[in-house]
């Protein structure tokens, strides 16, 4: 068992998960999500993990490939990590992520069900201090342990993880190995992923703006295209007012690292009469676009 934890904790100190999202001026985010299935499907490996720098996907590894993949422009950087190695790191990681999945499975007596283990953890810096860190699980999308640092241990949040508490507390070296890749080694990887690519993150790609009108409907669509940061303002203006009416589209990615959103408006034969216009707001743009 001493052995089982110590490469779990010690891949864990390398690699882990997070969701991506927005991050304030000056802040920067390394961040890991991993998904083990019982069930998977042509389209949906068995084991996968992704990781990003901020929103942007840095690095991809499933189970069918065996490779850390880079992403671009991160695959054209010579040096910003050994990717051979880091492929290793994975296989290692998938067979002890998947262990932990059949545990939970054996601790339900379910080993035939459809179910989903995911991880999470990574690290924030703000102004190149360490601002933040996470470190949690969840099983079949519902809260199942929990790092935290201020104990220093994990905290279980269903029946099930009592075992998985004793495994990865098996030694105290762990927790505090655990707690050090939070505090330390991640706030460090993610200073050194900056010195290359510090400039794709900071960069200032401005929306181009585009209005359609679907024939047949009553609706206009205004939409903003292929910017980033992805923090923008888009909504339609009437006799220099917000429309309150507007329905707002999610925010969505655009495959290239840019990001696209719209907001439509039901037109009546009063706001025919009275021009509305699309107001879009970036901080790439010196003024906001406009147009009808």
């Amino acid at each position: 068992m001493g052995t089982m934890v110590s490469v779990l904790l010690s891949l864990l100190l390398l690699l882990g998960p997070a969701v991506p999202q927005e991050t304030q001026a000056g802040s920067y985010r390394l961040s890991f999500l991993y998904t083990g299935v019982s069930r998977p499907t042509d389209s949906l490996p068995s084991f996968q993990a992704t990781a990003y720098l901020n929103d942007q996907v840095f690095f991809h590894y499933d189970n069918k490939s065996r490779k850390a993949i880079p992403l671009d422009p991160w695959s054209q950087m010579e040096g910003i990590e050994d990717w051979e190695k880091e492929s290793e790191l994975q296989q290692a990681r998938e067979s002890i992520f998947m262990e932990t999945l059949q545990d939970i499975m054996d601790y339900y007596k379910d080993r035939e069900g459809s179910h989903t283990f995911q991880g999470r953890f990574g690290c924030e810096l703000l102004n190149n201090k360490s601002s933040g860190a996470f470190w949690k699980y969840a099983y079949d999308g519902q809260n199942f342990i929990e790092f935290n640092r201020e104990i220093p241990g994990w905290v279980p949040q269903d029946p099930a993880a009592l075992n998985t508490k004793r495994k990865w507390e098996a030694e105290e070296v762990y927790v505090q190995r655990a707690k050090a890749y939070l505090e330390e080694e991640c706030p460090a990887m993610l200073r050194r992923y900056l010195q290359y690519g510090k400039a794709f993150l900071d960069r200032q790609d401005p929306p181009s703006m585009s209005i359609t009108r679907t024939p047949g409907e009553d609706t206009i669509k205004c939409w903003a295209s292929d910017f980033y940061p992805q923090d923008i303002d888009l909504h339609w203006i009437q006799g220099g007012n917000t429309v309150e009416t507007e329905v707002r589209g999610d925010l969505l990615p655009s495959g290239n690292g840019t990001y696209l959103s719209w907001v439509s408006l039901t037109v009546s034969p009063w706001r025919t009469k009275n021009t509305v216009f699309c107001r879009i707001v970036h901080s790439s743009l010196d003024q906001p676009l406009t147009g009808l």
